[in-house]
């Protein structure tokens, strides 16, 4: 097997780099110190194309494969981890929007998103269905011209940025099939936002929807009713191994941080880094964090074969963020006092990780899928 990117993969890895460090890493600690995130940012990331990866050429995109996603979201994530969630968004809400959406809607919506002026984010998780997602409670009332929503989403990435959203709602009965989709503006009348505060990921932000007789058309709705908890399920297992390179690169950064620090930092007449306690656990980290993410780009590699990415997608979403936790941990640990101020970004590294040990999916659902692909559903649980 080959394990090596491409000539062409690797041409854009170092586009991506020299982007992130140049127009990302500047804005990492003042974006979390003002909890917003810099509006350049998305303007730079739609001039380069990254908000429309996903989009076929004709609709204004990149056409660009999942590998090439989770290239560009694990070299945003070292230089910025909350920037690279806009292309996380960006590319999750576009898989759903192809899997569902008429060509109509296609030439009407995916445009926006390729050329930045539309910023989609998804809307699933409710105060009472997080993991439980099957049984939102989010209604969907039906009406002349289609329905009005009604109920609360929270927990939604970049809400307060973003000028639409996919949102799930129930249009029928109990469970996953009475479950839709709509692709709803988040000017809507009946719609207010509000802002929750956080312990990392400051400059992404979460946020509440409150819908109150929301309206939304027919011509809203994405694919059939009833299909929308199959499509955003589908597209949580590609997302799973973009947040898991997430994770990483910001962990690879941590661990160049902390081994940089380790030649240059003397105590007793010699650097730290010649000594074994400071060395080897370094060593440890780099060698986990070097095994997760071959999985992660075997899951992407695979969902661009259209093989099965289940298994591998759900591995790396409970492993990768939990290894970048206890690697940036151990960065911390190698600076010592000097991390424990905010001038040192580790501490604001590790708040920031340790997000997505629970965004899209904790560790119990995810090792609850594997388990159910490895023993088969009637042996596990």
């Amino acid at each position: 097997m080959d394990y090596g990117l491409s000539e062409e993969q690797q041409l854009f890895r170092d586009e991506m780099r020299k982007f992130a460090e140049q127009s990302l890493a500047p804005h990492y600690q003042e974006d979390d110190r003002t909890g917003e995130m810099s509006p350049s940012i998305r303007r730079e990331c739609a001039a380069m194309g990254l908000l429309g990866l996903r989009i076929p050429d004709e609709y204004g995109g990149q056409d660009a494969d999942a590998v090439a996603v989770g290239i560009a979201a694990e070299e945003m994530a070292r230089a910025n981890i909350n920037a690279a969630y806009l292309v996380l968004s960006t590319a999750l809400v576009t898989d759903i929007l192809l899997a569902g959406c008429t060509v109509e809607q296609r030439e009407r919506w995916l445009p926006g998103i390729a050329d930045g002026s539309v910023y989609p984010t998804l809307a699933l998780t409710e105060p009472g269905h997080g993991s439980d997602a099957a049984n939102i409670e989010l209604a969907a009332r039906p009406t002349e011209d289609g329905w009005t929503l009604h109920g609360e989403k929270t927990s939604i990435s970049l809400a307060h940025l973003a000028d639409r959203a996919v949102v799930f709602a129930r249009t029928g009965g109990p469970g996953a099939r009475g479950v839709s989709a709509f692709y709803v503006g988040l000017d809507a009348p009946g719609l207010s936002i509000v802002r929750l505060r956080d312990v990392g990921n400051r400059a992404a932000g979460r946020c509440s929807l409150f819908f109150d007789g929301v309206p939304v058309r027919r011509d809203e709705l994405v694919g059939t009713e009833g299909a929308g908890f199959v499509s955003v399920m589908q597209g949580f297992e590609y997302s799973r191994a973009i947040i898991g390179l997430m994770t990483l690169g910001t962990a690879a950064a941590a661990l160049d941080d902390a081994m940089e620090y380790a030649r240059t930092r003397e105590t007793f007449g010699a650097p730290i880094g010649t000594r074994q306690g400071v060395a080897f656990p370094l060593v440890e980290y780099a060698t986990y964090v070097a095994g997760a993410r071959h999985l992660c780009y075997e899951a992407l590699w695979r969902k661009d074969r259209g093989l099965d990415h289940t298994e591998a997608a759900n591995m790396v979403k409970w492993w990768a963020p939990k290894i970048a936790v206890e690697a940036i941990h151990q960065a911390l640990l190698t600076f010592g006092h000097g991390a424990w101020s905010d001038d040192n970004p580790q501490s604001q590294r590790l708040r920031d990780a340790m997000g997505f040990e629970i965004a899209d999916g904790t560790a119990q659902i995810a090792k609850l899928v594997v388990a159910r692909h490895l023993l088969g559903r009637p042996y596990a649980p």
